[in-house]
């Protein structure tokens, strides 16, 4: 299929704010939205049938655009039906058309996107760009690349569409590569979307920071603006790994600090056990005037559970709904059962699980039952043994029956020990694979599988 490229000037893109347009933007269905196109194509002048008008041709994209929005235009034949109708009005020779087409069936058909990928003789940046995106996203990364390698040209959404790709999938390594490969060339800049999903992946370790800092070094470089987003995966990139005098910097050079700057620093702090900093920081929020969120409260309570700051902790949870009307989630829930259980205080977690507002997860009790075992509270084990085998799911769970079996075994109940891994024998209950990863000298991750645990 020939593809016409038309340049499309700034007045054509008028039709939007027409009758048609609101019409077909208040369309019910995709296919209301298909009829109502149908009906603006038949006052067309026939003069005008054998050569694609600019107008339709806005027209046919903008309706596109209204059917892709729909949830159940993926499920219904609207998109054929749309794809013979711009064949036979002679409109999807133009580029735009054609990509808008394209773009449609890549969210519905792949097969679909694939047959008119191959019909489009003439295709440019956009069509290879959202082929490479559709594979992405059903995880065809082989097939991602190979596009990506056959590309004439590449602008910054092409690099990004690749880059996400294997983020995606899990293969850290090769979007770093990528990145890499990006800056050699010189000529484009990654989309700030990747850039965070990037950073995120490198939050965990010292060895991942080295690859974090490169791309802060690129931002700083190219002087790209350090929006919301992010200053906070920086931020976050750091703290997470350890680099706390790194993230402090970050912090500091925001102009505009908002709550998910602040939140970043207590979380990152709060996960290496830095207490004291983590509750400075969450203290220094409202003089600034910026109220905390239920992720911010969530930092603060992780930080009272590393140090065992039951009293503080207590408070902040008190705090979190009487002071800022905030509710507790599970996550806020999980630090405190954990927080007065590891206090041994098995009691007072007991009846806080059965005063939860939702309910609580496999998370929760076996937090609670991993203290009966430290404690060796066999009497509060036996209550929270009857609750959480209720809700234990035997392929994704199977550590909680080994724990329950472990228990049985240190109160020298051995017939019970018997009958716990007869159960997980007859439900076939599967303990998680261990992993481990490292950084190579190329600063590429690998994964190393280990045993079951």
């Amino acid at each position: 299929m020939e593809v016409v490229k038309i340049s499309i000037p700034l007045s054509s893109l008028s039709w939007a704010d027409s009758a048609s347009a609101a019409a077909i933007r208040h369309a019910c269905s995709p296919r209301e939205a298909l009829i109502l196109f149908k009906s603006r194509l038949r006052r067309r002048p026939p003069a005008a049938a054998s050569l694609p008008d600019l107008y339709d041709s806005n027209a046919a994209v903008f309706t596109l655009k209204q059917c892709s929005a729909f949830p159940v235009a993926s499920e219904s034949r609207i998109f054929p039906s749309f794809h013979a109708l711009l064949l036979k009005t002679n409109l999807l020779s133009c580029i735009h058309v054609s990509s808008a087409l394209l773009h449609a069936y890549s969210l519905s058909s792949l097969p679909n996107a694939l047959l008119l990928f191959d019909q489009i003789l003439n295709r440019n940046v956009v069509t290879y760009n959202t082929m490479i995106t559709c594979h992405a996203r059903r995880g065809n990364i082989a097939f991602a690349r190979e596009l990506f390698n056959q590309m004439p040209q590449r602008d910054v959404a092409s690099w990004s569409a690749i880059i996400w790709a294997y983020l995606h999938s899990g293969n850290p390594s090769h979007a770093f590569f990528l990145f890499r490969e990006m800056n050699l060339a010189g000529k484009t800049k990654p989309d700030p979307l990747v850039l965070v999903t990037m950073l995120s992946s490198c939050a965990g370790s010292s060895s991942s920071a080295l690859l974090g800092k490169s791309i802060h070094a690129y931002i700083v470089r190219n002087r790209l603006s350090t929006g919301v987003q992010l200053g906070t995966s920086l931020i976050s990139m750091y703290a997470k790994a350890g680099c706390l005098n790194s993230a402090f910097y970050v912090f500091e050079k925001m102009p505009d600090r908002n709550v998910m700057h602040w939140t970043a620093m207590i979380c990152g702090l709060a996960v290496h056990g830095h207490c004291d900093e983590a509750l400075f920081f969450f203290e220094r929020m409202k003089p600034a005037g910026i109220m905390p969120n239920e992720i911010t409260f969530t930092g603060v309570l992780n930080a009272c559970r590393h140090a065992g700051r039951v009293e503080a902790g207590r408070n902040f949870f008190s705090t979190m709904t009487d002071e800022f009307g905030l509710e507790p989630g599970i996550h806020h829930y999980g630090c405190m059962i954990d927080l007065l259980a590891n206090a041994g205080k098995l009691d007072d977690a007991f009846s806080m699980i059965r005063s939860m507002k939702i309910e609580p997860n496999v998370v929760i009790w076996t937090s609670l039952l991993s203290a009966c075992k430290r404690y060796l509270n066999f009497e509060m084990a036996e209550k929270v043994i009857a609750e959480v085998l209720q809700i234990t799911e035997p392929n994704d769970d199977g550590g909680v029956y080994t724990l329950v079996s472990d228990l049985y075994a240190l109160g020298g109940r051995w017939n019970d020990v018997q009958k716990v891994r007869e159960l997980m024998d007859r439900l076939r209950v599967k303990k998680k694979r261990g992993c481990s990863s490292f950084i190579d000298r190329d600063g590429l991750r690998s994964k190393v599988d280990s045993s079951y645990r």
